[in-house]
């Protein structure tokens, strides 16, 4: 396998490099925000709505100089990383920024650093899951619901435990409830429940991620004649609904077989699926 790099904070450098000090806020305290993004056809998909929800991010967390962060300087050092580590057509591109300098919890700074990866995808596209998920319901803690919820912070323990509880109960997804014990999100997907002809997802005061391709797969819903709801979702409906489907940058649409006993259809998901990737190409083209 070829010597994978990464960029770090510019600089590129082999990946299996010493390069976190004792004093790296974002180890120390989780200061600091993510994104995860699809490289495809020598482009970043919906780059735009990343770039948005990292400047806002940002902005949000007092680091300075979120505009920089604007499409062409991500384009470009994406680019280059992919590049560099000949990974062809499809990449996962994830770039943290965290805010540099020491100090205990007050900073000495405010000025971002960033670190970005590129690894190789095994899926080509945004295709549908042949086989779908079964998902389960993590109780042990609740996500709280506040105005830093809808951050892809690097304060991520709710998920790493979930994720330990995921493996425990054999499933393939979990969702996480908000302290109000209503649907929040899954462990890296934003949820989508279709129940009594209408699309419901969680609404962003309920706490979850702010996902871009959940953002995507309402404006493609609504273009198309669906009705989307974002609402307050109990649990129980996961006993009720027709189907279910799960969102992410990278995979685009995942269907969910089942939850329990109950089986759902996957209708709707498989015809969203494949409207996706025209409805991106559109929107590409309209930017080109």
């Amino acid at each position: 396998m070829n010597e994978q790099y990464i960029n770090n904070n510019g600089s590129l450098m082999l990946e299996n490099q010493p390069m976190i000090h004792h004093t790296n806020r974002s180890l120390r305290y989780g200061d600091g925000i993510f994104e995860t993004m699809r490289w495809m056809d020598n482009d970043i998909r919906f780059l735009q709505y990343h770039v948005d929800r990292l400047q806002a991010s940002m902005n949000t967390l007092h680091l300075e100089g979120s505009h920089k962060f604007d499409a062409y300087f991500i384009r470009e050092k994406a680019s280059e990383l992919v590049k560099k580590n000949k990974l062809g057509t499809e990449a996962r591109i994830r770039i943290n920024v965290h805010r540099g300098g020491g100090g205990l919890y007050s900073p000495e700074t405010n000025k971002p650093n960033y670190l970005l990866e590129a690894t190789s995808l095994d899926n080509i596209g945004y295709r549908l899951n042949k086989s779908g998920v079964i998902i389960d319901v993590y109780k042990e803690h609740k996500k709280p619901v506040n105005d830093l919820s809808h951050l892809k912070s690097n304060n991520s323990l709710i998920y790493v435990l979930a994720g330990i509880e995921r493996k425990k109960l054999g499933c393939d997804d979990i969702l996480i409830l908000n302290n109000e014990g209503l649907l929040c999100e899954s462990l890296s997907s934003n949820i989508f429940v279709w129940y009594n002809k209408t699309l419901y997802t969680p609404a962003l005061s309920e706490g979850c991620i702010a996902g871009v391709m959940r953002r995507v797969v309402i404006e493609m819903a609504k273009e198309y004649g669906i009705e989307v709801v974002e609402a307050q979702i109990s649990p129980e409906i996961l006993h009720e609904a027709d189907e279910m489907f799960l969102t992410n940058a990278i995979h685009g649409i995942h269907w969910v077989m089942g939850y329990k006993k109950k089986r759902y259809f996957n209708h709707l998901s498989k015809n969203l699926q494949e409207k996706l990737s025209k409805w991106q190409l559109t929107i590409d083209l309209d930017e080109e």
